[in-house]
């Protein structure tokens, strides 16, 4: 069995949604932040057509292409956002204004920061050897990469 290049694969998902006309899209690097996926693409579309064209798209490329179907799709009959679930890719496509009702980008940025600030308030309330633990899991946690946001250029 071959390994899945979830990067290649966001990285597709990403141009077929410009290549549909979507709007705003990016790509998360989420590894080591969630079990959920290695990999976000989030994308805006203005209607529900658009939305159902880049989802069809990305769905079919991804299958026919790469060989890998989607595992879940959210969203099939809402009019303003679908989910595409590849395991360890999933693509939002919203329309502008539930994306920034949701604006995931800043919750998964923000993730680590509230993350370590958590590890730091359990340290305080705990004896001196604990904390010391603590404060070097810290430290290491620190030294792992943050996400990445890649904005595609026009």
């Amino acid at each position: 069995m071959t390994k899945i290049n979830f990067l290649t694969l966001a990285e597709q998902a990403l141009k077929i949604s410009e290549d549909k006309k979507g709007e705003n899209a990016i790509l998360l690097d989420v590894q080591g932040l969630t079990e959920l996926a290695n990999y976000f693409v989030i994308v805006s579309a203005t209607s529900t057509p658009q939305i159902n064209a880049i989802a069809s798209e990305i769905e079919k490329t991804l299958k026919y292409d790469f060989g890998v179907p989607v595992i879940r799709r959210d969203g099939v009959s809402s009019t303003n956002w679908k989910v595409l679930d590849f395991g360890g890719l999933i693509v939002h496509i919203m329309n502008p204004s539930i994306r920034e009702q949701y604006n995931l980008e800043t919750i998964w940025t923000q993730f680590e920061k509230e993350e370590e600030s958590i590890i730091k308030k359990k340290a305080i309330t705990k004896k001196k050897s604990t904390v010391k633990k603590v404060i070097k899991k810290t430290i290491a946690k620190k030294t792992t990469r943050k996400p990445v946001i890649k904005k595609k250029k026009k």
